[in-house]
C-alpha cells in the first residue's frame, strides 16, 4: 500500500474526530448493550405488578427509576421496552430500505414506461400525510406490533425509492456502465455489480438517518394504542400509559420520553458520522473545517530579496495533513515577478505549481493545506499576514486567478453577464447599468463576438474557448496588478489554445499586468514567458530567462522535460533520448 493511502484517516479515527458522532455512537452503544443484557440483569419481572408500591418515585429501594401505575419496575420495563423499540425501528428501516432500493434501482435503470409507472405508485403513497397513512393501514390490519412495523415501513418506502432512483438515473448511461454492457453483462449483473455498489453509500447514509424517524413513528403509534399491546410494552406504549400520571408521578412518562429522545438523537448524530466515513474526501482531510491563514503558526517572515519586484515569493512552504502527520508539498519556493513580466512556472503534474499559486492568492484551504513558512509580497504588501477579510479585498482587485477548467469555474446557474457584473461591483461602486456596460466592454476586449447578445448567455451555451475568454474577462474586471493563469488552455483544443495564448499575451502588454503562467508545456513557455522557473517535487530546481533555459538547461530534470517534447523527424531517436536522460537522472 502506498504511503499516500496508508496515511489516510481510518474510519474509526474519523468517527472519533467527529465529537457529535462519537457521542451518538456512545449513546446507542450503551442503550443497545443494556437492552441486550436485560434478560441476564438482576431486575424484577417487567410485567409483575405490585399495587402496594404503585407510583413509587425514583431511587426507591429496589426500584432505581421508580414504579408505574401498576407497581411495575420502571427500569426493567425501560430496558425491555428499548429492546422492542430498537428491533421494530431497525426492522422497519431495513424493510423500507430493501423494497425502496429495489424499486429505485429498477425504475432508474429501466427508465421509460417502467420508471413512469413505478414513480406514479410512489407518488400515490406520498400524496397522503405519512402519519395518517400509517394510522389508516394499522386501522385496516388491526392494532399490533407487526402491523405497526409494516405500516411504518410502507410509508417510508418512497424516501429510499426516490433517492436510489435519482442516483441510478445519473449512473445508467455512464461510461463504466457502457463498458459493462460491452463486456457482455446482463441487466441483473449490471444492477448488482455496477450500480448497486455505487448507490450503496447513499443507502447506508439514508439508513442511518432514518432509523431515528422509524423509532419515533413507531412510538407514536404505540402511544395511540395501535402498536405494542399489553402486557408487552415498548417506549411509545410506556409513554402513553404514563400520560395519565403526568402531574402526580411525572417520572412514569418522563423516563420513556427521555429514552426515545436519546435514541433518536443518537441515531441522527451517528448518521452524520456515517456520512463522513463514506466520503473519501473527508478521509483524506479535503473537507475538514478550514481556518484562516493568520491562525497558522509560521516562523519569522523572511526578508525581501527583490525589493523592486511587483510579486516576490520567499521560502514559501505548504504542508498537507494526512492522518496524524504533515506532508511537505511546497518546500521553500522562491521567485519574483516584475510589473508587466510573464513568468512561466513549469513542471510535471503534482510538482506543486498550483499549490504555490493558490497560496499566493490565499486560496489554500487550511486544513488540509497549511502554509507553514515563507512570505509573499505584492507591491510591497505581505499577503500571508493579512486577515481573511483583508485578503478577500485583494483578490480580484490586485491579484486575479484564471482557472484551468472554465466550465467548473463559472457558476452554472448564473448568466455570464451577471457573473461579470458581480465581480465588478464587489470592488467598484458602480450602478447596475454602468457595471453592465463595463462587463460588455470586457467581453468585447477578450474577443467575444456580439458581446451584448452574449451577455445573457448561460455558461453551458458557450464553447470552451468562449468560456475561457469569459474567465479572462472576470480576471481583468478590476484591473489587477497580477494575474495567475493556472494552465488556462489545457482543456481546449489546439487552435483555440493558440488564440487564447495570443490574446493573453496581447492583453498583458497592452494593460501592463504581470502574469504568472502555470503550465507543463515548454512550447507554450517559449511563446509566452520572459522567464521560467522549473518545479519538481515542491522545489524550484532551475530558473532563468526563457531563452537561456531552453537553449542551455542545466538541471537534468529540465533537460528531460525539454527532451520530452517530440520534434518532427526524430522517430525512435526521441524515445532513446528520453530513456538515456531518465537513466542519467536515476540514482
Amino acid at each position: 500500500m502506498s504511503d499516500a493511502y496508508s496515511s489516510r484517516r481510518s474510519g474509526l479515527s474519523l468517527l472519533l474526530h467527529n465529537r457529535l458522532a462519537s457521542l451518538g455512537a456512545l449513546i446507542l452503544l450503551l442503550a443497545a448493550a443494556a437492552a441486550l443484557l436485560a434478560p441476564w440483569l438482576p431486575l424484577p419481572d417487567p410485567d409483575a405488578t405490585n399495587l402496594l408500591q404503585r407510583l413509587a418515585p425514583p431511587l426507591t429501594p429496589g426500584h432505581l427509576l421508580g414504579t408505574d401505575g401498576l407497581g411495575r419496575d420502571m427500569l426493567s420495563r425501560l430496558l425491555w421496552g428499548t429492546r422492542v423499540s430498537l428491533a421494530v425501528g431497525l426492522g422497519a428501516t431495513l424493510l423500507a430500505a430493501t423494497i425502496g432500493t429495489l424499486i429505485g434501482l429498477v425504475a432508474g435503470y429501466a427508465a421509460g414506461r417502467t420508471d413512469g409507472l413505478l414513480m406514479r405508485l410512489i407518488d400515490m403513497i406520498m400524496a397522503f400525510p405519512y402519519i395518517l397513512l400509517a394510522l389508516a393501514i394499522v386501522a385496516v390490519l388491526g392494532p399490533g406490533l407487526l402491523n405497526a412495523l409494516y405500516a411504518i415501513a410502507l410509508v417510508n418506502i418512497p424516501f429510499f425509492a426516490r433517492n436510489v432512483r435519482g442516483q441510478t438515473l445519473s449512473l445508467r448511461d455512464s461510461p463504466f456502465i457502457q463498458a459493462a454492457r460491452l463486456a457482455g453483462k446482463n441487466h441483473l449483473q449490471i444492477l448488482l455489480t455496477e450500480i448497486l455498489p455505487n448507490v450503496l453509500p447513499l443507502i447506508v447514509v439514508a439508513l442511518s438517518t432514518t432509523v431515528g424517524w422509524m423509532i419515533l413513528e413507531t412510538a407514536g403509534l404505540s402511544f395511540l394504542g395501535l402498536g405494542t399491546q399489553p402486557p408487552d410494552a415498548d417506549l411509545g406504549s410506556m409513554l402513553g400509559q404514563g400520560r395519565g400520571q403526568l402531574f402526580i408521578a411525572p417520572h412514569v412518562a418522563l423516563v420513556p420520553g427521555l429514552a426515545i429522545f436519546l435514541l433518536v438523537i443518537g441515531f441522527n448524530l451517528l448518521g452524520d458520522g456515517v456520512r463522513d466515513l463514506l466520503d473519501p474526501r473527508l478521509k483524506s482531510g479535503a473537507l475538514l473545517r478550514s481556518q484562516a491563514m493568520t491562525t497558522v503558526q509560521r516562523p519569522a517572515v523572511p526578508e525581501r530579496r527583490q525589493p523592486g519586484a511587483l510579486l516576490e515569493v520567499a521560502d514559501l512552504q505548504v504542508n498537507f495533513t494526512r492522518g496524524n502527520r504533515q506532508v511537505p508539498t511546497v518546500k521553500g519556493v522562491s521567485f519574483h515577478l516584475q510589473p508587466g513580466e510573464c513568468l512561466g512556472l513549469i513542471g510535471e503534474s503534482g510538482s506543486g505549481k498550483s499549490v504555490s499559486a493558490l497560496a499566493i492568492a490565499g486560496l489554500v484551504a487550511s486544513p488540509p493545506g497549511i502554509i507553514s513558512g515563507g512570505g509573499v509580497w505584492l507591491a510591497g504588501e505581505e499577503l500571508l499576514g493579512l486577515s481573511a477579510p483583508q485578503m478577500q479585498q485583494r483578490r480580484g482587485a490586485r491579484v486575479a486567478y484564471i482557472f484551468q477548467d472554465p466550465l467548473t469555474s463559472l457558476h452554472p446557474l448564473m448568466r455570464i453577464g451577471d457573473q461579470l457584473v458581480e465581480a465588478i461591483r464587489c470592488h467598484q461602486l458602480l450602478s447596475a447599468t454602468a457595471a453592465r456596460q463595463q462587463a460588455i466592454a470586457l467581453l468585447e476586449d477578450t474577443g467575444i463576438r456580439d458581446a451584448a447578445q452574449r451577455f445573457d448567455a448561460w455558461p453551458h451555451q458557450l464553447s470552451g474557448g468562449q468560456r475561457q475568454r469569459v474567465g479572462i474577462a472576470m480576471a481583468l474586471a478590476n484591473d489587477p496588478q497580477l494575474i495567475i493563469a493556472d494552465e488556462p488552455t489545457t482543456a481546449l483544443d489546439v487552435t483555440v489554445q493558440a488564440k487564447i495564448l495570443a490574446m493573453l499575451n496581447e492583453l498583458r502588454h497592452r494593460r501592463g499586468v504581470a502574469l504568472l503562467f502555470i503550465t507543463h508545456d515548454f512550447a507554450v513557455v517559449g511563446e509566452m514567458c520572459d522567464r521560467v522557473a522549473v518545479m519538481r517535487q515542491g522545489q524550484i530546481v532551475e530558473s532563468g530567462t526563457t531563452a537561456e533555459v531552453l537553449r542551455q538547461p542545466q538541471h537534468t530534470y529540465t533537460q528531460r522535460l525539454i527532451a520530452s517534447v517530440p520534434r518532427p523527424g526524430q522517430g525512435r531517436d526521441f524515445l532513446r533520448q528520453v530513456r538515456e536522460l531518465a537513466a542519467k537522472e536515476a540514482p
